[in-house]
C-alpha cells in the first residue's frame, strides 16, 4: 500500500504542482468512498453475470432468447447449440443462476425467456461493436 500511495503522491505532484499529505489523504478518502459505493456484493453480482456470458454455449444461448423475444422451448435451443443434454441444462441454469434468463415447466416440456437484464446487457454490447 505504501508504494502506491507514493505514486499516488507524484500523480498528485504531476497534477497539482505541489503535493501536501493532506492531499493525498484526500484524493485517498474520495478513492475509498468510491469502493465503498460498488459494494462486494454488487461485485459478486456482476462478475456472476459475466462469468455466465464468458461461455460460447451459455452466450449463444442468452442472444437467442433476447433475439426470439419470446420462450423457447429446451428442444428448440437443443436446436440451436450443439452440446449434449446435460451440457444444455447445466448452460441455461448458469443464465438462470445469473438473472439473465427465467424458466418454467408447461406441462412436459421447459421453456425459457431472456430476462430484462439480458435484454439490456445484449443491446449495449451490439451498441459497442464497431463496423469498421
Amino acid at each position: 500500500m505504501a508504494e502506491a500511495t507514493e505514486r499516488l503522491q507524484r500523480y498528485l505532484e504531476d497534477e497539482l504542482g505541489e503535493c501536501r499529505d493532506e492531499d493525498v489523504e484526500q484524493r485517498l478518502d474520495e478513492l475509498g468512498t468510491l469502493e465503498a459505493a460498488l459494494g462486494p456484493a454488487q461485485v459478486d453480482d456482476e462478475l456472476g453475470v459475466l462469468s455466465a456470458l464468458a461461455n460460447e454455449t451459455r452466450y449463444t444461448l442468452a442472444r437467442v432468447l433476447v433475439a426470439a423475444g419470446e420462450e423457447l422451448c429446451v428442444c428448440e435451443l437443443n436446436a440451436v447449440v450443439d452440446v449434449s443434454e446435460s451440457g444444455l441444462s447445466h448452460a441455461l441454469s448458469a443464465l438462470v443462476d445469473a438473472g439473465l434468463a427465467t424458466g418454467r415447466k408447461d406441462g412436459r416440456w421447459k421453456k425459457y425467456r431472456a430476462t430484462n437484464r439480458a435484454i439490456t446487457l445484449v443491446t449495449v454490447l451490439d451498441g459497442s461493436v464497431s463496423d469498421e
